[in-house]
């Protein structure tokens, strides 16, 4: 069996060069992800018929469609002998550990290094890729009588069901756009991982779990593929932003399916998807809460998954705030809009993903210190968003007032913010009894737009205060015609103009004021709405916005995005049958009819985090930290 070969499950392409380095040295318990699919490999005696066995079994999991073409890649070259199998200069030993029940352990040996690789299998009845999956039926814990379906209902689950890609027979996620006029569909035909978040919410809620399932599972294959731009590549927890199925010749006769990822090296401006191993992880919490099903984020592949991600997100920088840097176009909004920095829909997103992975993650040795700088972090990020970004009428006043060049550990102006930032729109358009976190905050710069994905993400994982929370829904209430409009909802408000929009956009002729990315109405954000009003006790608001919708969606096709101050337009370049708009509808409606459903999904205060200070300043001879010194100004009910 070719050590090389179990590296890769689904390319024709050859291992990485971290993987081929990887298998010259020797390892104990944190395992890279595809080395640690221990799950996948079925316990074997070491009988030459058995190392066959073996070597059918990982070629099998390693694409489906071997079980037709029966033919390796070209990268391989295969080498059957009658006591061994050898493949590029690896050779396999497979010993079974007499009286061990509950793991066996498969030898990787280098024949240039001694030292063997060891593969802990854990369970032996953990499914493969594929395998049917236990689950809890959604329809058995629904209360209430069945409601009838409407119109759009029934055409927006047929629109959805026609997006799902499969993969060797079995479904894997749903296309970006299946819009039959669109002959240039561009990236549009591919899964991604943010757009299929809604997708397979919708399928969860109503039972169907296996696509999500199968989802989770090869795309985490995926994670370990080599990822380079320019002979740079990024680190290995990175997942892709999506990825396409493709059908590849080996002959004349003879073809097999193979997932082709794209991790950011052919997107427009060859941004890394940060976002994407983020709700990766949100997916997955998800998937175990609606289904019962936690088998699978206890496996240790996915779990090894997880790990990457986090060290990844937590690795040391210089930064000097515990906000993730991130670079323009790195999340939803994937062009130039000056998000750079530390924008607030990635702090949402990455203070998810922390919660999530503190629940998922099973503490041992090997990942105890993770645990505890996943606590750590979670402390010092939910400080710094509810203190530093939140603003309302109070806090612009107060900045309104703002001294500068302060130079101390007590300054009041932390990050040299000059009053003269504050646009003059904001002053008459901040509600009295409403509020909002800031798009992004950097040293001498406010980003005062209001970011509705940041915002909604940041009610429904609690990131923001329960006070904070309400004055959010407030705002959206007061200024529900800004911000939901003709078609919920605003991407942003409000839009670059001007000079503004030539200097930070660089005259994007695709984010011109008040459309797509420069504050266009997107309504596949009405389930992120939906869940944040239901999670305060206010279905009403989301109900009115759905309302809204549903009397345009199906009408005008299902567009991707509206265009104009009010959104009354179909978007100049829309495309048409978006998946992420029919999905965050159909999403929308599940969680309202739902509640129970919708309470799995969300997150409530976590107060042990209000105590935790992890600054260690006691250790410097300073008498206080900011955080003490401002603890009172914590709004929690």
């Amino acid at each position: 069996m070719s050590a090389s070969y179990l590296l890769r499950r689904f390319s024709t392409k050859p291992p990485s060069r971290f993987h081929r380095n990887l298998l010259s040295s020797s390892f104990s318990m944190d395992l890279p992800p595809v080395l640690s699919r221990n799950a996948l490999i079925r316990p074997y005696s070491s009988t030459t018929s058995n190392h066959r066995t073996i070597f059918n079994n990982i070629r099998r999991f390693i694409s489906p469609c071997f079980r037709q073409s029966k033919i390796l890649p070209n990268w391989v070259s295969e080498k059957t002998r009658s006591n061994s199998v050898s493949v590029r200069g690896f050779s396999t030993s497979v010993e079974t550990i007499t009286g061990d029940k509950s793991f066996e352990r498969i030898h990787v040996q280098s024949s240039l290094n001694s030292n063997p690789l060891v593969i802990e299998r854990i369970h032996k009845d953990e499914e493969t890729v594929g395998e049917p999956v236990s689950r809890v039926e959604v329809n058995e814990i629904r209360s209430g009588e069945v409601r009838e379906e409407s119109e759009a209902e029934k055409e927006a689950w047929r629109i959805l069901e026609d997006a799902v890609v499969r993969y060797c027979g079995s479904p894997v996620g749903t296309v970006a756009a299946n819009d039959p006029g669109d002959k240039l569909p561009l990236n549009y035909d591919q899964v991604f991982i943010r757009d299929f978040v809604p997708s397979a919410l919708a399928f969860l809620l109503k039972g169907e779990g296996d696509i999500v399932r199968n989802f989770l599972l090869h795309t985490l294959q995926l994670q370990s593929w080599e990822k380079t731009v320019d002979c740079y590549s990024p680190g290995q927890g990175l997942m892709p932003a999506s990825f396409k199925v493709r059908t590849v010749a080996l002959d004349e006769n003879t073809a097999e399916e193979v997932l082709d990822p794209d991790f950011g090296e052919s997107a427009i401006g060859r941004v890394a998807p940060v976002d994407s191993g983020l709700w990766w992880i949100i997916l997955l919490r998800a998937y175990g809460k609606i289904t019962g099903d936690f088998s699978l984020q206890e496996r240790i592949d996915v779990q090894t998954g997880i790990k990457l991600i986090m060290n990844l997100c937590l690795a040391d920088g210089f930064d000097m705030f515990p906000t993730l840097l991130v670079t323009d176009g790195s999340c939803m909004i994937d062009r130039r809009m000056g998000i750079h920095g530390h924008p607030l829909e990635i702090q949402s997103l990455f203070y998810s993903a922390l919660r999530c992975s503190r629940e998922m993650l099973s503490v041992n040795d090997s990942s105890k210190n993770l645990v505890r700088a996943i606590n750590n972090r979670l402390s010092a990020l939910s400080f710094h968003i509810r203190e530093y970004y939140w603003v309302d009428i109070k806090k612009i006043n107060e900045i309104y007032r703002y001294k500068t060049e302060e130079y101390s550990t007590d300054a009041t102006n932390k990050f040299n913010i000059y009053p003269e930032q504050i646009p003059p729109w904001l002053m008459d358009w901040i509600p009295e009894q409403g509020g909002y976190l800031l798009g992004n905050l950097q040293p001498a710069h406010m980003d005062f737009r209001f970011f509705t994905l940041g915002n909604f993400w940041s009610v429904v994982s609690s990131l923001s205060t329960p006070k904070q929370n309400e004055a959010i829904l407030n705002l959206i209430e007061a200024k529900w015609d800004d911000i939901i409009g003709n078609m919920p909802l605003k991407i942003c408000y409000p839009a670059l103009e001007y000079d503004d929009w030539r200097i930070i956009t660089g005259s994007d002729p695709k984010n011109t004021p008040w459309s797509y990315h420069n504050s266009g109405s997107w309504p596949t954000l009405l389930w992120q709405f939906t869940l944040a009003c239901m999670k305060m006790g206010r279905p009403e608001l989301a109900e009115k916005a759905l309302a809204l919708a549903e009397k345009r969606l199906m009408a005008d096709r299902w567009p991707e995005y509206y265009d104009t101050r009010s959104g009354k337009f179909i978007g100049k370049q829309s495309r048409l049958y978006q998946t992420w708009t029919v999905a965050g509808f159909l999403t929308s409606k599940l969680l309202l009819a739902n509640p129970e459903m919708a309470s799995l999904l969300f997150w409530e205060e976590d107060y042990e985090l209000l105590d935790i200070c992890v600054c260690g300043l006691s250790k410097s001879g300073r008498k206080k930290c900011s955080r003490i010194a401002a603890k009172t100004q914590i709004l929690v009910r």
